[in-house]
């Protein structure tokens, strides 16, 4: 991983040192419309915050889907629920015509992780430039300005475009394994795909950006099979199963070192059943991040290799499952030449800066969006806050105007230049 990031760093540096395009005009239009918008979307956010839509709340997803399937369709949207393969959640999809030629599709997720009944001690509310509620950041802010975007462009009468898709997730915090199947197979049909995962707030970072690589993700499952036995009166009969998963952990645990684009951590383990009995299983599960191709394999070919090193309790059995979850999103040549292009819209707003964060050890679903390489794929055009997945989350209200009007140019631009 620290390869990649250095990498990366070094490219984004020369962009933001380097203008990236000679300062244009401001669009008043769009940016009056964006403008005029705030009041709605701070509403919007209270709708979609006051809905509890943790990854498992199947009730309040089902709230937030029929609440935003409603808002595409007042939009001009023709829509389409996309059942969950393993769960009652579903995916929204709304699909925008014009006369033009840009194929542009725009994804947020739906669901939190915070628990049924956060908002009595997390409720929604104002403090000076920040607006805080229980996933108003990661990612009802995504959704709102999505909503609010093509309001705004509906507003002006542009129609420069052949497709305008919206996809709202409803599983991304959980892995998106129901979901990410559908996301790559859509984002492959379009020009471009913008992702509205939030931009880190100003505590953070000085000012709002755009995202140029984030990881993939994966689980390793170390499994040890030993023998049972009584654990005071024949513990020698036992073969212990928690000591040799022990052994085998520490061996492991800095096997990701050499690999570049990798990253393990065993984050938790289960072992025995009963405090007077020597366990006969013991489980340990890592999560796993991956930065470059090819970085799963190697990480797993090394992981099989590494156990079968040494054993610290004879006549026990150890297996470790490799499973892969969501692939890494790395923008690439073209989509720095994307983040450039918004830099250049950002210097429209009196010179706002716009930076590139290079990377993120979190996953994104703009990773299942750049899997077939075909469109240009850009992350984190959310509202810029923090405190994600954490208590007090909040956004910016300052953030919401450069926002709108980052999107609403942006693909004003895709639709005379496509990418």
């Amino acid at each position: 991983m620290n390869h990649l990031r250095s990498a990366l760093a070094c490219a984004i540096s020369a962009l933001v040192l380097t203008s990236p395009l000679s300062a244009q005009t401001r669009d008043a239009p769009l940016f009056e419309a964006a403008q005029a918008a705030q009041p709605a979307v701070v509403q919007t956010l209270r709708d979609l915050v006051t809905m509890e839509t943790g990854s498992a709340n199947l009730e309040g997803l089902t709230q937030i889907s029929n609440y935003l399937e409603a808002r595409l369709k007042a939009l001009g949207a023709t829509t389409e629920r996309i059942k969950s393969a393993d769960s009652e959640r579903v995916m929204i999809k709304g699909v925008l015509t014009g006369s033009g030629r840009l194929k542009a599709m725009l994804i947020a997720h739906m669901d939190t992780v915070y628990p049924a009944g956060i908002l009595a001690t997390q409720p929604f509310r104002q403090d000076g430039n920040k607006l805080f509620g229980p996933g108003i950041a990661d990612d009802k802010g995504g959704l709102a300005v999505i909503l609010h975007s093509l309001a705004a462009l509906q507003s002006t009468g542009w129609r420069d475009f052949a497709s305008l898709t919206v996809l709202f997730n409803a599983d991304e915090e959980i892995g998106s394994a129901s979901s990410g199947e559908t996301i790559a197979t859509l984002a492959a049909l379009h020009d471009v795909v913008l992702s509205y995962e939030p931009s880190p707030a100003k505590a953070i970072a000085q000012h709002e950006g755009v995202l140029m690589a984030a990881a993939g993700t994966a689980t390793a499952t170390l499994e040890v099979k030993g023998r049972a036995s009584h654990a005071g009166a024949a513990p020698e009969q036992g073969r212990n199963a928690l000591i040799e998963l022990s052994h085998q952990i520490l061996a492991t645990q800095d096997i990701a070192k050499d690999i570049p684009g990798a990253q393990l951590n065993w984050t938790y383990a289960q072992g025995g059943l009963v405090r007077n009995q020597i366990p006969e299983k013991a489980y340990a599960f890592a999560d796993v991040r991956l930065m470059l191709p090819g970085a799963a394999e190697k990480i797993s070919a090394a992981l099989n290799a590494k156990i079968k090193e040494s054993k610290r309790v004879p006549d026990t059995e150890v297996s470790v499952k490799f499973e892969v979850g969501r692939p890494p999103y790395v923008a690439g040549e073209r989509g720095l030449a994307l983040a450039k292009r918004a830099q250049a819209i950002y210097s429209e707003l009196e010179g706002r800066k716009l930076i590139l964060h290079p990377t993120t050890g979190a996953g994104t679903d703009a990773g299942f969006a750049s899997r077939s390489g075909k469109a240009v794929v850009l992350e984190s055009l959310g509202l810029a806050g923090w405190g994600y997945h954490a208590k007090d989350e909040y956004i910016e209200l300052d953030s919401i105007v450069p926002r709108l009007y980052l999107t609403t140019r942006l693909l004003q631009e895709l639709a005379k230049n496509l990418p």
